[in-house]
């Protein structure tokens, strides 16, 4: 029952959209959490707050470095490590160069 209960309480009708509710319906999405919008008895868009999305979408892209990350362990073998030491020598980088890499320059 509280299914039914709680996607009653989230979903609204697009007709409050045309009748010039939107500042309330957007309120009540801010303080109570995203809504399933209605359009002729079917489900229309869904609406979230920023912060809402943002989180939304860090999971998604935590969710997806996860898989890659996972997809490149499968393949390791550490037959095929390269040495720190040889890749700063094919690449010409000094000690030098690394000395202040730990500082971060913001602009």
């Amino acid at each position: 029952m509280t299914d039914i209960t709680s996607a009653i309480k989230n979903t609204i009708s697009i007709s409050l959209f045309n009748r010039g509710l939107a500042g309330k319906v957007f309120d009540e999405v801010k303080k109570t959490g995203a809504k399933v919008v209605m359009k002729n008895n079917a489900p229309e868009c869904v609406l979230l707050s920023p912060d809402e999305y943002i989180k939304l979408m860090d999971e998604v892209n935590d969710a997806r470095l996860l898989a890659a990350a996972s997809e490149r362990m499968q393949n390791f073998s550490h037959q095929t490590l390269i040495d720190g030491e040889d890749v700063y020598r094919k690449l010409n980088i000094s000690a030098e160069d690394l000395k202040d890499f730990d500082k971060a320059d913001i602009e």
